[in-house]
């Protein structure tokens, strides 16, 4: 079974967490990719970034359901979820818009550990890492040209 290592792209594409984020759909573009690690002033990757997360900014709000009770309210939705989502949805820098739980793979993960990892954790991008430094980057793409290529 393939490694993270045969999978990964090794020309990895970062962006920093003070980037605008037209500046970051124009990189996405330019690369044609559909994510990118997002590194702090010293390298260090510290979340994931997506066109997912581009898309997010201009949807609709999604108002949470409440319930009425008495003379209060209560919230049948996490009121946080609801702060998190208006700060994506009016940031201006890659920090605002990131996702902010980083998942990684380790370079000699099986292909079927980076599927399941992808799979169940939501992730588009997967930053792979080599004692805490990045050496490359798993994509869905890189994922269906292994499938494409037989395995």
């Amino acid at each position: 079974m393939k490694t993270a290592k045969e999978i990964m792209t090794k020309d990895v594409i970062t962006v920093p967490v003070d980037m605008t984020v037209v500046e970051l759909a124009k990189v996405l573009l330019e690369h044609d990719i559909g994510g990118a690690p997002v590194v702090d002033m010293s390298g260090t990757v510290v979340a994931v970034v997506t066109e997912n997360d581009l898309i997010d900014q201009n949807k609709k709000l999604h108002i949470p359901t409440i319930m009425p009770f008495l003379d209060a309210v209560i919230f049948l939705e996490s009121a946080k979820s609801l702060e998190d989502e208006i700060q994506k949805m009016a940031g201006a820098k890659v920090g605002d818009i990131c996702s902010k739980t980083l998942t990684t793979v380790d370079i000699g993960d099986s292909l079927e550990t980076v599927a399941t990892v992808m799979s169940e954790q939501g992730c588009h991008t997967l930053p792979v890492m080599e004692y805490s430094n990045l050496v490359g980057v798993i994509g869905k793409a890189d994922i269906v040209r292994v499938i494409a290529e037989g395995l």
